[in-house]
């Protein structure tokens, strides 16, 4: 049974990939600093998956705690999901982003150096794509960024592609569109610590009376209803997507794999408008709205090309947006407050 140090592994999709990774046969051991999750999550998926999971609260800006949980686990790779992820936050707080992001990014790979784990799965971002120029988006495409987030998740693939290039080390940077929905059970799901940043739990927040209306921002792009147009991804598929990509490691182990770029979305567009309608018809719940300006660093549309997922990984994803708002609801109605209900 291989380990798999994953960092931020109590958050939202590293609480769901504990799930995907021991059904699997993987043994997790999560690594983060609870600064936007809970360690309820934790319980919970122990609670799902019939087993205790090894926990340690450590920030990866802490090299020595990073060091003495590397001295006692012998890791196969690292899952990194611990990076701050709001776009907003990210434009009025930049070096905040760069310094989790970038360098607490740099403390763990030289720590995974020094212990010989060369093994890497990346948490990225649609957003290193910036504004496309052609859809779907492809992983070739060009890169570029919108706003400091992005940035962060851009400057670390190029920090990992030089890391291949001089070594053997492997790294795939998954490269998330919007992950929504929740688990089954209804007992895990996004829990932002503050006023939500992502559309679908704004949405559900919303619906269960906690925020009083959404607030769409822009009614002008250059999109079927004039909203902005995102790949929706049920976050059990893209969970599923971290353990492909895991168990194509192990199948190469031994063998130089380098900087392996690989989108993770659906295919589709969906706008914020149809998602809106999609949670109401799906729910039978009301989601009040107003239209306001567009928001700083936001493109009009971006959805992926997910065919290398297929070829490379033997991934597709497999849940619809009818199934997304329904596991959101699910999780949302019975936590009205999240982990704190």
């Amino acid at each position: 049974m291989k380990k798999i140090l994953v960092t931020g592994g109590a958050g939202y999709i590293g609480s769901h990939t504990l799930i995907e990774l021991i059904k699997a046969g993987f043994e997790p051991v999560v690594y983060d600093n609870l600064s936007n999750s809970s360690p309820i999550a934790i319980e919970r998926v122990e609670k799902i998956v019939g087993q205790q999971i090894s926990f340690i609260k450590g920030d990866i800006l802490d090299v020595e705690l990073l060091k003495q949980t590397f001295k006692e686990h012998n890791f196969f790779a690292v899952i990194h999901f611990a990076g701050l992820k709001a776009v907003g936050e990210s434009v009025s707080k930049p070096l905040k982003y760069y310094e989790n992001n970038v360098t607490g990014t740099i403390n763990l790979l030289n720590v995974m150096q020094e212990f010989a784990c060369q093994n890497i799965i990346f948490s990225s971002s649609a957003t290193v794509y910036g504004n496309p120029e052609t859809l779907p988006i492809t992983e070739t495409a060009k890169r570029s960024c919108t706003n400091p987030y992005g940035q962060t998740k851009l400057t670390v693939e190029y920090i990992l592609e030089d890391l291949c290039k001089s070594s053997q080390f492997n790294a795939i940077s998954l490269r998330y569109f919007n992950p929504i929905g929740a688990y089954e059970t209804g007992t895990i799901g996004e829990d932002p610590n503050d006023i939500p940043n992502n559309l679908m739990p704004y949405i559900s927040q919303v619906a269960v009376g906690k925020l009083e209306k959404l607030s769409v921002f822009g009614d002008d792009y250059d999109t079927v209803d004039g909203t902005g147009v995102r790949d929706y991804i049920h976050v059990v598929d893209l969970s599923k997507g971290h353990v492909k990509a895991l168990e194509y490691l192990v199948t190469k182990d031994g063998e130089k794999v380098g900087f392996d770029p690989v989108n993770l979305g659906t295919g589709n567009g969906t706008s914020v408008l149809e998602l809106v309608n999609a949670f109401i018809g799906a729910t039978g719940q009301a989601v009040p709205y107003v239209m306001t300006g567009r928001r700083a660093g936001d493109v009009a549309s971006c959805y992926a090309s997910c065919d290398k997922a297929k070829t490379v990984l033997n991934w597709t994803a497999e849940f619809d947006i009818k199934r997304a708002c329904v596991d959101t609801w699910r999780w949302q109605s019975h936590n009205p407050n999240g982990y704190k209900s």
